[in-house]
């Protein structure tokens, strides 16, 4: 599972095999200045996005061989940054290289506001891996007519076929990626590529409880690495593998891994690496298990690394994950700080606000650092979590542990990239702004650990109970991301924490409520286009917290809804007894999550996470709409050069921080293209 970014510091949301996305950032303005004047972070802004570089911290404190590593895992990830492209959408990749094709070669007016809008266009299918947005899945329509995109692909002798053409300009074909309204067919509204167009979600649930076990107590995550299609009428699992689905690609992949393992850190490490190449080279789901178990374990050394199918938000069944790559280097000193949370994992299991027979009686293997990112690609890239939590398979997390990151340099990009004014223009009073910029930093830090570390390793299925994804379906993920928070903020307000020497006092727990609920109830909205309602799986988690301890705590008047200056706010009156409603909703999404309860589940993020109040909605559009920033950011990735000696053998890895994102796409265009158009 994966965070996404949200205020000052971190909002992490996990990638235990699931990643979450970035929740709204209120740009507090309170992270230290340090070195940010000495480093550009933000390249360049256009349409709802900023593009933002990072530094790789500690890169140079590396030996040889640990940078070697870095290098070798980097390429690795970057060798799959097709399969991304492809699982999004059927026709992204024909689409991705007319437009490359385009951007090289032609030579006309590029003052015009047509080429303007067309390059605006290319570098957002950039951005989100292909033609339908990152976040909210709707297709992204060009701003510039067929007629002059047809003379485009004549002045630069580029071939795209006519229906695909009709794809881009037509609002009504394949018009969403991911789908979760179940009343528009799962699979139908979906335009992912994840299942042959004529395949029905019926014919999936099927097909698959035929093959689950429901008593089986570890069982593999099927569907995680093929696409169904359909044959002489009876469904069929395309693997993704070596000499499978995307095999050239994977083929490359396994090439760079095995590179990898000539210089792991320790054999633990080199086990892992091992079992991964195994599991590209078979595709076999018990291999992807071993793999998990084998990578769980391997806690020493400096270097790790995600890599593989990993998060499946974008299958609206919860079955298929998306093709991920993130490398990382250990942050020693943040890590130390942070490890006291691991180390009392079963004190906060123990006194969670949960039925007893829903808790674990034995929290294992949880460990959680603070990273910094030396490369990513696919599902990762441009679009970054902030933190993650894998593996994503519970029988594993429960019997062996998980593995909890924070992204601290991506974090501190956002940081030195962040514009300023939303504290000050949503916060109601001097006082909640004076206590964001004190805390802020640290209750994000913290936020994130808790979702990270104790949040979802939390909790157990009820024996006999189907995995989230076969029981709650469409609303797993939602559900999931939003227990996650609500264990994350029911501590935060805990004197456990102050006793473990984490926060300084509980007004970083208030801080932190104040954030949450401002995000929730409004920041969050500035995403949507005006008339939607949410769809995205976290947007759906934040506003069905906020809004269900709003409702529920009226009668006591724990949140009050004010309006001043013709601006409305939402003002906490009463912390405790909001950390008291935060604990009776967790305890609730746990019982529906270990009983399987779809209907009280869907019912949650139906009534709560989905339908928004649209005059709100407009008023948070025009109060945003003066302070011209992006809502969501993206990275150009580092370059890693080796420096070799006469023999060609790596003698150093030099570090390099382009500037260009349209320089940095067409790089990879050039070097990383591994899969066919079709």
């Amino acid at each position: 599972m994966k965070l996404l970014k949200s205020t000052a510091w971190l909002l992490l949301v996990t990638a235990v095999l699931f990643s979450c996305n970035k929740p709204e950032q209120q740009q507090t303005e309170t992270a230290p200045e340090k070195e940010k004047e000495s480093f550009e972070y933000l390249a360049e802004q256009f349409a709802d996005l900023k593009i933002i570089r990072y530094q790789i911290p500690g890169f140079d404190q590396l030996t040889t061989q640990q940078k070697t590593l870095v290098y070798y895992l980097t390429q690795a990830g970057l060798a799959g940054r097709d399969i991304m492209y492809d699982q999004n959408y059927r026709h992204n990749l024909k689409i991705r290289h007319a437009l490359e094709n385009i951007v090289k070669n032609y030579t006309g007016d590029k003052e015009s506001e047509d080429w303007k809008n067309f390059m605006i266009y290319v570098k957002r299918i950039w951005f989100s891996n292909g033609i339908h947005h990152h976040y909210s899945n709707n297709k992204i329509m060009p701003d510039f007519s067929r007629e002059y995109f047809n003379s485009l692909l004549s002045a630069t002798s580029t071939e795209l076929d006519s229906a695909v053409v009709e794809v881009l300009f037509n609002p009504d074909i394949d018009n969403k990626k991911v789908n979760l309204d179940p009343e528009k067919g799962l699979l139908k509204g979906s335009a992912v590529n994840f299942y042959a167009p004529d395949i029905t979600e019926a014919e999936v649930d099927a097909y698959y409880a035929a093959k689950v076990d429901k008593q089986d107590e570890t069982p593999v995550w099927y569907g995680l690495n093929s696409r169904m299609v359909k044959e002489n009428g009876q469904l069929k699992e395309q693997v993704y593998k070596v000499g499978g689905l995307y095999g050239p690609a994977i083929e490359k992949i396994v090439y760079w891994l095995e590179k990898a393992t000539t210089v792991a850190e320790n054999e633990q490490q080199k086990k892992a690496l091992e079992l991964l190449i195994k599991y590209y080279q078979t595709g076999d789901l018990e291999t992807w298990d071993e793999y998990n178990i084998a990578w769980v374990n391997a806690t020493e050394g400096d270097i790790d690394y995600i890599n593989g199918f990993i998060e499946v938000y974008n299958d609206p069944k919860g079955y298929r994950g998306s093709y991920e790559s993130i490398v990382e280097i250990k942050d020693f000193e943040a890590s130390e700080r942070m490890a006291k949370l691991s180390a009392n994992a079963q004190w906060f299991e123990d006194n969670a606000p949960i039925l007893e027979e829903n808790k674990k009686k034995d929290v294992v293997g949880i460990t959680y650092k603070v990273v910094n990112v030396a490369g990513e690609s696919g599902d990762a890239s441009p679009s970054t979590p902030i933190g993650v939590n894998l593996p994503n398979s519970d029988w594993i997390r429960a019997q062996h542990g998980s593995k909890s990151v924070s992204l601290g340099n991506i974090v501190s990009a956002y940081d030195g990239a962040s514009g300023t004014g939303m504290l000050e223009e949503f916060a109601f009073s001097e006082e909640e702004i004076k206590r964001a910029r004190e805390y802020a930093e640290l209750g994000d830090k913290l936020h994130t650990a808790l979702h990270e570390v104790i949040g979802h390793a939390s909790g157990k299925l009820n024996e006999g109970v189907g995995t989230p994804k076969e029981t709650l379906k469409s609303y797993a993920s939602a559900l999931e991301e939003g227990r996650a928070d609500l264990v994350a903020l029911y501590y935060l307000m805990d004197p456990k924490m102050v006793e473990l020497g984490l926060i300084p006092s509980l007004e970083v727990g208030k801080e932190e409520y104040d954030s949450y609920i401002k995000n929730g109830l409004l920041l969050q909205l500035r995403r949507l286009e005006e008339g939607e309602v949410i769809e995205e799986a976290h947007m759906r988690n934040r506003q069905m917290i906020a809004k269900w301890v709003y409702e529920q705590g009226k009668e006591e008047n724990v949140i009050e809804k004010k309006t001043k200056d013709g601006k409305t706010y939402f003002v906490i009156n009463d912390y405790d007894k909001l950390r008291v409603l935060f604990g009776a909703l967790l305890k609730e999404i746990q019982r529906i999550k270990s009983e399987g309860d779809y209907e009280a589940g869907k019912n949650l993020i139906e009534n709560y996470g989905v339908q928004v109040d649209q005059e709100l909605h407009k008023e948070v559009l025009q109060r945003v709409e003066k302070l011209k920033t992006a809502p969501y950011g993206g990275f150009i990735n580092p370059v890693l050069v080796p420096v070799t000696d006469e023999s060609g053998n790596i003698t150093d890895i030099k570090v390099e921080y382009p500037k260009d994102f349209t320089e940095q796409m067409l790089y990879y265009a050039e070097n990383y293209s591994n899969l066919p158009v079709e």
